[in-house]
């Protein structure tokens, strides 16, 4: 017994719908990251007068920025969106506390270690995995930006 060919075709649709979304939900993981080039001409165009000693570390990039008062300081890059972590920006930064909520709102465990540095935060924890994780944090809002195994102890 054959299928009715319109329920062959929605079936067909169907598959073709679902592969595209799987798809596009690779290429939206496949974004390259900035380079040091791009993140020196996006924080000039963010106002700051000189950038220099721009290095990418624990996920993200860190450059010396000379901002538009004259006074010289560290700002965080994320290498993927561009976004700017400036503890100097004027934005409310997240003590530590609010910090280990939102980690424990996360499902992370056996927070220790934090440790503001300008507007991110590092920490250790268990992850909502199991896995024992370093991170580097938003001071903004307690977003991961990077996480990755801890190997020593």
């Amino acid at each position: 017994m054959s299928m009715p060919s319109n329920i062959l075709r929605r079936s067909v649709l169907m598959t073709a719908i679902a592969a595209g979304a799987i798809g596009l939900a690779f290429a939206a993981h496949a974004v390259t990251p900035r380079s040091s080039a791009d993140v020196a001409a996006d924080l000039n165009r963010a106002g700051y007068a000189e950038v220099r000693e721009i290095e990418y570390d624990d996920g993200l990039w860190e450059a010396e920025v000379r901002r538009a008062d004259g006074r010289w300081g560290e700002v965080h890059v994320d290498p993927v969106s561009g976004e700017v972590f400036d503890a100097q920006a004027g934005r409310t930064l997240l003590d530590a506390a609010a910090l280990a909520a939102a980690l424990q709102s996360l499902a992370y465990t056996a927070v220790e270690d934090l440790d503001r540095e300008g507007a991110t935060w590092s920490a250790e924890a268990v992850g909502p995995d199991g896995q024992r994780v370093e991170l580097r944090l938003s001071g903004y809002d307690g977003r991961v930006l990077h996480s990755e195994a801890e190997w020593d102890d």
